[in-house]
C-alpha cells in the first residue's frame, strides 16, 4: 500500500503544531549564530590570533596561518552537510537541528576559553584548528536544517518569504558581531599607531565568543519545542526514508546538486567582497610606503565599520523583499536579473569604490552591493530545498550550499589579495565577481522553476521510477 503524498504545498504552520513565530525564530537564530561566528572569527583572525596563537612566525606568516584556520571551517562544512544531512533525512529535522546547534555553539564558546601559545605552546594553535573544524562541521548542518524548517512549515504560497527568514541571519549576525566589536573598541581603544589595546589582547577578544552562548540557549529552547514537519512525517509513514541519503541524492538528484551549487557561487563571492574585502580595502593606508604593500582608502576601522553597517541594514531589508518577489514572480525571474545586476556591479569596482572621494560615495557603493546581496541571498532559502525530494532534501540542499561556500567564499580572500594591485587598482577584483556572476547565471537557466509547485512534486522528480527530471529549464 502506498501512502498518499504529504500535503506539502498547502502546509499551515498551525496544522503542523509549529506556530509561525516559533518557525521563524527557530530558523533564524541558528543562522544568526552562524554569521555572527563568521564575522567574530574573521575579526579576531586579523586582530589577535596571529600574535596570540602564531607568535613564533614572522608577521606575514602569522597572518597567513591565522587565515588558514579561518578557511578550515569552509572545508569542514561539507563534512557536516553529509553527517547532519544523513541524520536529518533519516531521523528527523528537529533532533538534527538541535545537534547541529549544540556542536556549532559549543565550539564557538570554547574558542573563547582557549589558552594561548604563551600558556601551552604548539597545542594552542592545534586546539584552535580543532575548534574551528568543529564549528565548520556544525555549520555544515545548520543552514540546511533551518531552511527546511522554514520551507516545510510555510503556508501555501509563502515558501519564498519563509525561506528568506534563515537568510536574515547574515545581516543580523553582522550587526551583532560588529556592533559588539565597536563597543569593545570604544571601551578598549587601540593605540594611536593602531596597536591593539593590552586588555583586548589579554581577554577582551574572548567576550564575543563567550556571549554566543546566549544565542545558543535561546535557539535550543525554541527548537526543543518544535514538532516534525508534515512532509517529513509523510515520508516516515510511507516507509520511503532513504537508507543512505548521500548515495541516493547523488544517484537521483545529481543535476540539482550541480546547478544548486553553481547557482550560489556568485552569492558567496559577493558576500565575501562586500563584508570582508571592502573592509580591508577601506581601512588600508591611502598612500603606499615602504612598509605598506597595498593602497586603500585609509579609513579607520571604526569609521568604515559604521559605513558598512549602514549598508548591511539594506542587506537585511532586501532579503525578505527578495523572498516576496520570489513568491510573486518566481525564483528564476528574481534571481537571474539580480545576478546580471551583480555582474554589472563588478565592473564598477575601480571607478566607483577605488575612486571614492568621500564617505557618501563609499556608503552608496556599499548600499548598492549589499542590496544586491539581499536580493540574491533571500530566495536561496526556498530554492535549494525545493530542488530535492523530501527524503534527501536535508542532504542535497546542505551539500549544494556548503560546496558553494568552498568555491565562492573560501578561495575569495586569496584571490582578491592577489588581484588587488599595490597601487590600489581593484579592477580585476571586480572582474572576478563578474565572472562568478556569469557562471551563476548559466546555472540558474538550468534550474527548474519551483514557484507554486508542491514539495511532493520534488518527491516525484526524485523517485527512482521517474524520469531524470530533477532539473529542467
Amino acid at each position: 500500500m502506498t501512502a498518499a503524498p504529504a500535503p506539502a504545498a498547502t502546509t499551515d504552520t498551525k496544522a503542523t503544531g509549529n506556530p509561525r513565530s516559533r518557525v521563524i525564530i527557530a530558523s533564524l537564530v541558528g543562522t544568526s549564530i552562524e554569521f555572527y561566528d563568521f564575522y567574530v572569527y574573521a575579526t579576531a583572525a586579523v586582530l589577535v590570533f596571529p600574535t596570540l596563537f602564531f607568535p613564533n612566525e614572522d608577521p606575514t606568516a602569522s597572518q597567513l596561518s591565522s587565515f588558514v584556520t579561518f578557511a578550515l571551517a569552509f572545508f569542514a562544512r561539507p563534512v557536516g552537510s553529509i553527517v547532519f544531512g544523513h541524520f536529518g533525512d533519516r531521523v528527523g529535522r528537529k533532533a538534527t537541528l538541535v545537534a547541529s546547534l549544540l556542536v556549532m555553539g559549543t565550539a564557538t564558546f570554547l574558542i573563547g576559553c582557549l589558552p594561548t601559545f604563551a600558556s601551552i605552546g604548539i597545542w594552542a594553535p592545534v586546539l584552535l584548528a580543532v575548534m574551528r573544524f568543529a564549528q565548520g562541521v556544525g555549520l555544515g548542518g545548520e543552514w540546511s536544517g533551518a531552511a527546511l524548517l522554514a520551507t516545510e512549515n510555510a503556508p501555501k504560497g509563502k515558501r519564498g518569504v519563509f525561506g528568506s527568514m534563515p537568510q536574515l541571519g547574515a545581516p543580523i549576525g553582522f550587526l551583532l558581531a560588529n556592533g559588539l566589536f565597536i563597543a569593545i573598541n570604544a571601551a578598549m581603544p587601540a593605540g594611536a599607531d593602531g596597536t591593539p589595546n593590552a586588555d583586548f589582547q589579554a581577554w577582551g577578544w574572548r567576550i564575543p565568543f563567550l556571549l554566543s552562548a546566549v544565542l545558543v540557549i535561546v535557539g535550543l529552547y525554541v527548537r526543543f519545542k518544535l514538532v516534525e514537519s508534515t512532509v517529513f512525517r509523510g515520508v516516515q509513514e510511507s516507509g520511503s526514508v532513504a537508507k543512505v541519503p548521500l548515495g541516493r541524492v547523488f544517484r537521483t538528484s545529481w543535476k540539482a546538486l550541480i546547478v544548486g551549487t553553481f547557482g550560489m557561487v556568485a552569492t558567496y563571492v559577493l558576500f565575501y567582497f562586500m563584508t570582508t574585502f571592502t573592509l580591508s580595502y577601506g581601512t588600508t593606508a591611502a598612500e603606499a610606503g615602504p612598509l605598506v604593500p597595498k593602497v586603500g582608502l585609509g579609513y579607520s576601522r571604526g569609521e568604515f565599520l559604521t559605513l558598512l553597517m549602514i549598508g548591511v541594514v539594506f542587506f537585511g531589508v532586501f532579503t525578505p523583499i527578495a523572498g516576496w518577489l520570489a513568491d510573486k514572480y518566481g525564483r528564476r525571474r528574481t534571481l537571474i536579473p539580480t545576478t546580471i545586476g551583480i555582474a554589472l556591479f563588478g565592473l564598477t569596482f575601480q571607478f566607483w569604490f577605488a575612486a571614492s572621494t568621500g564617505p557618501i560615495t563609499v556608503v552608496t557603493f556599499l548600499i548598492v552591493g549589499l542590496s544586491l546581496m539581499g536580493l540574491t541571498f533571500g530566495p536561496m532559502g526556498a530554492l535549494l530545498p525545493e530542488l530535492f525530494p523530501t527524503n534527501v532534501r536535508y542532504t542535497g540542499s546542505a551539500i549544494a550550499y556548503n560546496v558553494a561556500s568552498i568555491l565562492g567564499a573560501s578561495l575569495a580572500p586569496t584571490i582578491a589579495l592577489a588581484l588587488w594591485q599595490p597601487d590600489g587598482t581593484i579592477v580585476w577584483v571586480g572582474l572576478y565577481l563578474t565572472l562568478a556572476a556569469v557562471v551563476t547565471v548559466v546555472a540558474l537557466f538550468f534550474v527548474r522553476e519551483t514557484k507554486g509547485a508542491g514539495l511532493d512534486e520534488a518527491d516525484a522528480a526524485g523517485s527512482p521510477d521517474a524520469a531524470p527530471a530533477d532539473v529542467r529549464a
